[in-house]
């Protein structure tokens, strides 16, 4: 492919009997591209982390939702959580049933929770007067809860889910109320989940906290530790996002083996023969997801050059909201042979916000006018996070089969869709 920068998707044969150029035009940018051969591998590579009988996925699903992608994870085995009636509406269009989804309750409101129970779904509740609210409705029911280990982990404070900065999860202090309110309500205790945060990039700040959290658990009564069904160990699982860098890799050999043993024994000593779930979103989804778009305008203010392109922080927010690092790629076919040695670049969006930024000064070949542009490892919290902001409209996605073909999953919004709840 004679483009300015691909090597890393070219060494994946990424987009299949396809090229950039080619799905820019069939479907227009910005675009969601998806490679079903990538997905399927991260799957397996997160169901073999264990072969403990029990052991299995909880794919978070606010990392991508689309059924299509869904539909290959249940596929593989996986199980998945949701975290509203959207989510769980998603979830059922891609055929998982009730005894494959987890509800991962967050300050919902007691139609929410009832809209859950009356899907037949095993609710998680993360703080007392949640569980309170499930109790009043759910009298004699199951029930799971959200402990918070102490312990935090992710690149950035917005991301870390575990410790005392954050509003998940209850205080391990409080495990008598708890015990209290499931007597109650004679509710019983089936499931125990814990998160500590996104995008960790070593195994021990998890293993650490799984051991914990094991550690609270079996301090149980005996007729709560009994009666256990799950306990979800949490996710955050993180992937190398600096690819040209050459960032190493997550050692899932040495956290598969440290986890392996660590639930194995654990499992033994207490009795327990329940399933135990680790509850990876990004690890599955992020690196078969690319997002290509366009570069419309070039221009220098001062000292800094400015790339303009068609992909707003509306398409992907994560590089505003996070501060985010995603590598870029260029692609310009016919006249890929006119390069320049990197300089630095700064690539904005097309919204109305002096926060739309893509990348800023990033060293990359000069990009030019009618270049196209594919961010890297965008499967995770994009299209999921993407919105209508400035009244732009939301993208197309396509997801590129094993046999390398190219087919929509999602049509590109229309003008249309903008007014579709308004009542003018």
């Amino acid at each position: 492919m004679p483009d300015i920068r691909s090597q890393y998707t070219d060494s994946l044969h990424f987009y299949g009997k396809h090229s950039p150029h080619d799905l820019a035009a069939m479907f227009g940018t910005p675009l969601y591209i998806y490679n079903e051969s990538i997905l399927r591998r991260a799957c397996r590579e997160m169901k073999g982390l264990s072969s403990h009988p029990g052991f299995g996925v909880n794919y978070s699903v606010k990392a991508n939702a689309n059924p299509a992608l869904l539909r290959i994870m249940r596929e593989e085995g996986l199980v998945v959580d949701a975290m509203s009636p959207g989510e769980l509406f998603m979830n059922k269009l891609a055929g998982f049933t009730a005894a494959e989804i987890l509800y991962i309750s967050n300050n919902n409101s007691q139609a929410e929770l009832q809209n859950a129970l009356d899907n037949g779904l095993l609710v998680s509740v993360d703080s007392i007067s949640q569980l309170e609210s499930l109790g009043r409705i759910n009298s004699g029911g199951k029930v799971m809860v959200r402990l918070n280990p102490g312990i935090g982990a992710g690149h950035h404070a917005k991301v870390i889910t575990g410790g005392k900065d954050t509003k998940f999860g209850i205080d391990p202090n409080m495990l008598s109320v708890i015990f209290s309110l499931l007597e109650k309500y004679k509710m019983t205790l089936a499931g125990v989940n814990q998160h500590i945060g996104s995008l960790f990039m070593e195994p021990t700040g998890y293993l650490e906290a799984a051991r914990i959290l094991l550690g609270m658990i079996a301090s149980f009564p005996s007729q709560v530790l009994h009666k256990l069904e799950v306990i979800d160990l949490g996710g955050g699982f993180g992937i190398p996002y600096r690819k040209y860098d050459g960032e190493a890799r997550l050692d899932m050999v040495l956290l598969g083996t440290s986890l392996h043993e660590l639930v194995s024994s654990w499992a033994k000593q207490h009795g327990y023969t329940g399933r135990f779930l680790v509850e990876p979103g990004r690890y599955v989804v992020a690196e078969c997801g690319i997002l290509l778009g366009s570069v419309y305008a070039v221009k220098n203010n001062g000292s800094r050059r400015y790339v303009g392109t068609d992909v707003g922080l509306n398409v992907l927010m994560r590089p505003a909201m996070y501060d985010s690092f995603h590598d870029i790629e260029i692609y310009r076919g016919a006249e890929a042979l006119n390069t320049t040695e990197p300089l630095p670049q700064t690539i904005v969006g097309n919204i109305c916000e002096s926060g739309d930024i893509l990348a800023k000064d990033r060293m990359l070949p000069e990009i030019h006018e009618g270049d196209i542009l594919g961010i890297l490892d965008a499967g995770a919290y994009g299209f999921s996070m993407a919105s209508t902001y400035n009244q732009r409209l939301r993208p197309a996605e396509v997801l590129i089969g094993c046999d390398g073909s190219a087919r929509l999953i999602r049509h590109r919004e229309k003008l249309e869709d903008l007014a579709a709840c308004l009542e003018v």
